[in-house]
């Protein structure tokens, strides 16, 4: 793949060809295709009454482990904890953070609005726009080990929504409807919680994806490493969630999520902004995938 990057074709029609001769299609069947997106919100360096809630870097104390290396089934999947006493112990969850469980364990980048935390922690990357027209640009630098749980499901599964009416945006409504203390008992269902770097990128690029490289909006797609290797094409049938076309597009596995489990399950990266917002936040619909996988 990346001697087609570094030479690539002049044209589509030479593109296809040059992958059809190079890589061999293998279904991956249906599954489910979402969006994600880089969100771009207001923030201020300290708290305030309008932003009282931090974004936290890495903790000093946040442990890693690739459970590859003790199970190869488990290549790719990773864990997290603190090391107490000699033995490895789950890291605080989210309830536990938000409590105060990491005080002076984690430096804080910025402050924000509670549900924009939330939301920028699930996308994994994010710009922070000050009040002297600043931006702060963060990307993932590690989580805390708990399983990914989605809020929506929390909501069908207590009869706030059904399961067709769930988006972000109606999601991102009834906290916006809800008292502050029923918002948090909310997010607190989902016990992961994401910690970020600074990073140092203009502004027409997108975030830095697990593979290392900036996203392409449209073009990057987040997969299940232990079923789709990074750095491999993609191609998705699916349906466009704005005028609900079928969509064909090729892809590169650039990217991991919490959320994503399975071969035929895929997080297609929309950009960052309003738009691509709108786009990820209805993006949940069937879709076919295709892996190309290299000849020799």
């Amino acid at each position: 793949m990346a001697a087609i990057c570094a030479d690539p074709p002049a044209n589509v029609a030479a593109l296809r060809h040059l992958l059809a001769e190079r890589f061999t299609a293998e279904p991956l069947g249906t599954g489910l295709l979402t969006g994600y997106f880089e969100p771009e919100i207001a923030g201020n360096p300290t708290a305030t009454d309008a932003f009282p809630t931090p974004l936290r870097g890495r903790p000093v104390d946040l442990v890693e482990v690739d459970l590859g290396r003790f199970l190869p089934e488990l290549a790719g999947r990773r864990t997290a904890g603190r090391v107490v006493a000699g033995r490895l112990e789950p890291y605080p969850d989210r309830a536990a953070i938000q409590a105060g469980a990491l005080a002076g364990l984690a430096p804080d980048l910025a402050y924000v609005d509670p549900v924009e935390a939330f939301i920028l922690q699930i996308q994994g990357s994010g710009r922070v726009r000050f009040a002297d027209g600043s931006v702060l640009r963060l990307g993932y630098a590690g989580q805390n080990g708990h399983r990914y749980v989605p809020i929506g499901r929390v909501l069908v599964a207590e009869g706030a929504m059904s399961l067709a009416d769930v988006t972000m945006q109606a999601i991102r409504a009834w906290m916006g409807a809800a008292d502050p203390a029923a918002s948090a008992r909310l997010m607190n269902a989902n016990p992961s919680y994401v910690f970020f770097r600074p990073l140092d990128l203009p502004a027409e690029l997108g975030p830095i994806g697990t593979l290392g490289v900036p996203l392409t909006p449209m073009r990057s797609l987040a997969v299940d490493r232990t079923q789709v290797p990074l750095g491999l094409p993609v191609w998705i049938e699916g349906i466009d969630p704005l005028t609900g076309a079928t969509f064909r597009r090729l892809t590169l596995a650039q990217d991991t999520g919490g959320a994503i489990r399975g071969a035929a399950r895929g997080d297609l990266f929309t950009g960052w902004g309003a738009a691509a917002e709108d786009r990820a936040g209805r993006m949940r619909d069937p879709a076919r995938f295709w892996v190309l996988r290299p000849r020799s």
